[in-house]
Parts: C-alpha cells; sequence; structure tokens
C-alpha cells in the first residue's frame, strides 16, 4: 500500500481538512507545506504502549469498492492520515489477506508484520521496490507451519516469526505479545475485516482510527463483525471538503 498521495478520479479529492473535535476552529489545506506536521500531531499518543485499528469504511460499512479494494473509496486526505498514524507507530499489523488483495509495500517508517498459516501472500503482492534499505516484513504464523510458511514465502522480502496457537490460528493476544516481546510498543492494525474484528473482540484494541467515505457502497463485508457492543468515547475528528470524516474512538474501559 503506496503512502504516497496520489490523484484519483474517485472519489472526489479533499482540499481542506477542518478540525471538528477537540474543538480549534484549525484548518489545513492539504498540499500545503506541513500538512504531515499537522496530520502527526492530532494523531499522536502518550506513552509506549498502544494498540490501534485503522480501518476505511463507506457510510454503508463497505471496506472496498467495486474494484475489490479499498483504493475506489480512499482519498488524498486519508493517506496523510495513513501516514501520520504509521509514524506513531513501531509496527503496522495486517492479514495476509489483505495483502493478497491490496499489496503492500514495506511502510516508510513502522515495521510491516504479516498474519498467516500458509505463507501465501500473493505473487509480488509484498514489496520492497525502492524501499530496499527497511528491514524485511515480519511474518507471523503458527509454529507448527514455520517451515511451510518459509517454504511458501519464496524471495518475498520477509522474516517468519513463529508464534503458539490456541488451537490452529493465532489469537490477537499472542500476535500483540509476541510483537511486544521484540519490542513493539506502539503497533496499529491495518485489517482486513476479519483480522480487525478478532482485534476488537479479544479486547486488545484502544483506539478505532476509522476514516468514514461518502460512497454508497453495497457492504459486501463490514468493516467490523461484532456480536456484542463496544463502548467507546471521541478523541478527535476531522472532516474534508470532499465529505470524508476521520474519527479517533478510544476504547472505554
Amino acid at each position: 500500500m503506496e503512502l504516497a498521495p496520489k490523484p484519483t478520479d474517485s472519489p472526489a479529492e479533499a482540499g481542506i481538512v477542518t478540525e471538528l473535535f477537540p474543538r480549534s476552529l484549525e484548518s489545513a489545506r492539504i498540499g500545503d507545506e506541513g500538512t504531515d506536521e499537522w496530520m502527526s500531531r492530532r494523531y499522536a499518543v502518550e506513552g509506549d504502549r498502544i494498540v490501534r485499528l485503522n480501518l476505511i469504511t463507506t457510510i454503508t460499512g463497505a471496506t472496498s469498492g467495486d474494484d475489490g479494494t479499498s483504493e475506489s473509496i480512499t482519498s488524498r486526505t486519508d493517506r496523510y492520515v495513513l501516514g501520520a498514524i504509521r509514524r506513531a507507530s513501531d509496527v503496522v499489523v495486517v492479514g495476509a489477506q489483505t495483502v493478497r488483495i491490496e499489496g503492500y509495500l514495506l511502510p516508510k517508517t513502522a515495521r510491516l508484520a504479516v498474519v498467516t498459516s500458509t505463507g501465501d501472500l500473493g505473487a509480488g503482492k509484498l514489496s520492497a521496490a525502492g524501499r530496499e534499505d527497511r528491514p524485511p516484513a515480519l511474518v507471523l504464523c503458527p509454529q507448527d507451519r514455520a517451515d511451510l510458511v518459509r517454504h511458501a514465502l519464496g524471495d518475498a522480502p520477509a522474516e517468519v516469526v513463529p508464534l503458539p496457537t490456541d488451537g490452529e490460528r493465532l489469537t490477537p493476544q499472542t500476535i500483540v505479545a509476541g510483537l511486544r516481546a521484540k519490542g513493539f510498543g506502539r503497533i496499529v492494525c491495518e485489517g482486513g475485516p476479519e483480522l480487525a474484528t478478532q482485534f476488537v473482540e479479544a479486547g486488545v484494541v484502544d483506539e478505532l482510527c476509522v476514516t468514514v467515505s461518502p460512497v454508497l457502497e453495497p457492504a459486501r463485508q463490514p468493516f467490523v463483525r461484532l456480536t456484542e457492543r463496544v463502548e467507546t468515547r471521541v478523541a478527535g475528528m476531522l472532516v474534508d471538503d470532499a465529505g470524508f470524516s476521520y474519527l479517533r474512538l478510544r476504547v472505554r474501559g
């Protein structure tokens, strides 16, 4: 997933971002010098141990557009938000299915960690192109499948990290504990929907950063499919002149 802002025909690009909460009446014209710094202040975190969930959804709950990816529902502003959250993180966690669908470029700042049980990340979908100086992705997998995963990865820029399982799959608790054992305290999960749901229902998420796209897209797979309510409070909210909103929600308790 490339972080650099790039033009897209749909949805419309935002020009002005306004902060609604905390109420400060500050605005940032996207593209102005200092926009990265402006966003970074709004997505800064205190302390060195936090788990965030960062997702985009349409107002109908879809996580992808008609192309099957999030590319057709995102915006330039959302990419600034993504960059700010990654700069405030030590590691970005994604599921293998997300890598296969979206494709992932090693982040410029945080380390990338991919959760998989097979090592199938899609041919060429995990890339270090232009970022060969970045450390390889961490591939988190069940201990008893480590050799299978190593073989499946081939020459992908990846380092296998075997972890204990609860049954057949890795739990969010195990994933978080494994990453913290390697020194990664500030964790952001970028999905997809199945992994995001597991993280929320396991109670390991401290904050959700949710971009809401003003698109009426059929929700083939909701962005989080919960079985019970999770209480949150609003820690921040931005809007832009393309109709997107950007929420920071702190999980209560």
